[in-house]
């Protein structure tokens, strides 16, 4: 598996944030295409980003021929295809709760604030920004109160969403608490997700993923 890794990425989405920590915790190298989801009315509704990602969506990640989507799945294939060190615990148990939580955040909690939703809004609604902005804060606060409520006194929550180590849920979770931060969302309610963002943003991993420092990031970011 000596392909290169090319990661087509958003400096300010969550779902390539999501990848580009997994590849970091792997320690995998990889070259990073940027994909502009505003400029030019979306560089992911170009004919040739269509022909790589039908979807119009950022991440892909292409391994050699290979092209992956939809950014869980590309973690779970990092983790089969490099399985040290793991982003899914070693029991059923274990691996049913890291991916009850990461769907939580990718399937319940993002999809409503994504930019492609929040742009049908105002394009078809002329739904105005602070009322759009008031949409996002409501649906992350009903999601993170179900998040800290699943960590919070769990036994098998540690440092981490589970266990000592960083697993799919924290790729999960730490971009979904940027983009909390992004809306303006109170985070004094979720002590624990705000203490186990903190044990993610203190490693390297995490720190080389941050939107900020992303080579497509504008420099005032």
């Amino acid at each position: 598996m000596s392909e290169p890794l090319r990661l087509y990425s958003y400096w300010r989405s969550s779902a390539a944030y999501r990848v580009r920590i997994g590849l970091n915790l792997k320690g995998l190298a990889y070259d990073t295409v940027p994909v502009h989801l505003v400029l030019e009315g979306g560089q992911q509704h170009s004919a040739a980003y269509r022909d790589l990602n039908p979807q119009a969506l950022v991440p892909t990640l292409c391994h050699g021929q290979r092209r992956l989507t939809q950014s869980l799945a590309i973690l779970e294939y990092l983790d089969e295809v490099w399985p040290e060190p793991a982003l899914l615990p070693a029991t059923a148990r274990e691996r049913q709760r890291v991916r009850a939580l990461a769907l939580l955040v990718a399937c319940d909690i993002h999809p409503l604030n994504n930019l492609r939703v929040l742009q049908y809004f105002e394009r078809e609604w002329g739904v105005p920004q602070p009322e759009r902005d008031g949409w996002v804060r409501h649906w992350i606060e009903d999601g993170f109160r179900a998040v800290e409520a699943l960590l919070a006194d769990h036994p098998s929550t540690g440092d981490f969403c589970e266990g000592e180590t960083p697993t799919l849920a924290d790729c999960c979770l730490v971009p979904q608490v940027y983009n909390a931060r992004r809306f303006g969302v109170d985070l004094a309610a979720y002590p624990t997700i705000r203490r186990i963002e903190a044990a993610c943003l203190a490693l390297p991993a995490f720190i080389a993923a941050r939107p900020e420092h992303q080579p497509d990031a504008p420099a005032a970011a």
